[in-house]
């Protein structure tokens, strides 16, 4: 009881520390070693192997399979906007949608964004100048633009939607050997899900604000002169997209299929390990390099766009990896074992438990990757053995992963969120109600109907 209560403080701390700016990179190791003073048992009095070996063990790691894919994503997304291929597909999806679909057509730039491997912090930046001034001309309330960003960018292209290049679509398949297409009925359903459910909220509060005779509000354009320059050509923007979605399926599905991985063996390793994070790396690579190749001469100054996007890769790989080494200390104390106990004994289906154990794992660290990761590096090899037992393939625990891993994540404290705000310039009061709509309350109904239709499947 008393390591129970010792863990809910642990983690108001962080929560508390997040709303008031402190980075994860500091005080998540701290709040870490301080838990191990208060619960830590006869382990307390070793504080330094916690640092040194556990916390940064569970950092190092996650450093080392992730890296990859962090940092060709934030130089690609880097790419997108710096010959504004971003811009244009933002601009040709709410310019042909007109502003009677000015919610729609953010939520759906903002998804096709996401989908083509743009990071989330990345889609706030490039959509929220857009969706300023569209909401502005539309007279729809600028509070609402948070919540229509998270519901295009941070839920269904994110977790669901099969083929997406997103860290949480990523992560499970190095514990399921599976790739980024698994289970794509159930991905393609879960993703309609979410859109039609956020669509019907966001265009409740808009039709609402209508009727309460609320506007757009009195807030500044900061940047209404976002048409200054013409964006290239709309199907010449969507080739990186398209390279990323086929060169991935090509190099899942067909190539490492036909190949002889045995080398692998001395690695502890199989070609089912590792094969869908190579493909995606190779994927996002190969689209890269034809931005490059296709405006070599229009790239001001190509060292200085990659050298930006290799900056950017840094603060969200080290925040996820801090949270990782907060949650390998936390999984070292007595307490996670009693926490892990409760959730296992739930249910005996391993699509119940999976699906509980990544949803409240990712509410305690408020980070979707860092969660999942450390969920599955405790409990994926109990998971596997529950679901071979009922015949339950892995590329459904696969799914069922990634959709947990959107929910609790985007709780207040959440990187992503705060991010959005500030750069929307709206508070958690103005706007959270919309973002825990349409990020947290929806995947969550989404994710219970797929875990229980699924578990009724499977018995």
């Amino acid at each position: 009881m008393i390591g129970m209560i010792g863990l809910i403080l642990s983690l108001s701390l962080i929560i508390i520390l997040a709303y008031k700016g402190y980075s994860t990179i500091i005080t998540a190791p701290l709040v870490a070693l301080l838990t191990v003073l208060i619960i830590g048992g006869e382990s307390s009095t070793h504080l330094m192997v916690h640092y040194t070996e556990i916390y940064m063990g569970g950092f190092s790691n996650f450093v080392k399979n992730y890296f990859p894919i962090f940092l060709t994503g934030a130089i690609f997304a880097k790419l997108m906007e710096e010959v504004m291929y971003a811009k244009s597909i933002a601009n040709f999806i709410t310019n042909n949608l007109g502003k009677d679909k000015t919610i729609l057509a953010v939520v759906l730039a903002g998804a096709l964004l996401t989908y083509g491997g743009v990071s989330l912090f990345t889609v706030a930046f490039v959509l929220y100048p857009i969706a300023n001034v569209l909401f502005k001309e539309s007279n729809i309330p600028k509070r609402l633009i948070p919540g229509t960003i998270a519901l295009g960018a941070f839920t269904f292209t994110m977790t669901a939607l099969p083929g997406t290049p997103e860290i949480q679509n990523v992560i499970p398949m190095r514990y399921f050997g599976t790739d980024t297409f698994s289970a794509p009925l159930i991905g393609i359903v879960a993703s309609l899900l979410m859109l039609t459910l956020g669509m019907t909220w966001l265009t409740y509060r808009v039709k609402k604000a209508e009727l309460n005779l609320e506007g757009y509000g009195n807030h500044f354009i900061e940047n209404s002169n976002i048409d200054s320059k013409d964006p290239p050509n709309i199907f010449v923007a969507l080739a990186p997209i398209l390279i990323i979605f086929t060169s991935n399926l090509f190099f899942s599905k067909v190539f490492y299929k036909l190949i002889d991985g045995s080398y692998l063996n001395k690695y502890n390793l199989t070609l089912d390990n590792v094969s869908g994070t190579w493909s995606v790396i190779i994927s996002i690579v190969i689209a890269i390099s034809f931005i490059i190749l296709l405006n070599f001469k229009k790239i001001s100054n190509l060292n200085n766009v990659i050298n930006g996007g290799i900056s950017n890769s840094f603060l969200p790989l080290l925040s996820s990896s801090a949270i990782v080494g907060y949650g390998s200390v936390i999984k070292s104390l007595p307490v996670f074992i009693t926490l892990q106990s409760i959730i296992l004994h739930i249910s005996s289906n391993p699509i119940v438990s999976e699906a509980l154990s990544v949803n409240i794992i990712c509410g305690i660290t408020a980070s979707a990757s860092g969660g999942l990761t450390i969920t599955l590096d405790s409990l994926a090899h109990t998971f596997i053995a529950m679901s071979n037992t009922l015949n339950i393939s892995p590329q459904i625990m696969h799914r069922i992963a990634s959709l947990a891993s959107g929910g609790l994540d985007t709780l207040p404290h959440n990187g992503a969120v705060i991010t959005t705000l500030a750069i929307c310039g709206l508070t958690h009061k103005d706007s959270y109600k919309d973002i825990f709509i349409t990020s947290v309350l929806i995947p969550i109904f989404v994710t219970t109907i797929i875990v229980i239709v699924t578990s009724i499947y499977y018995t």
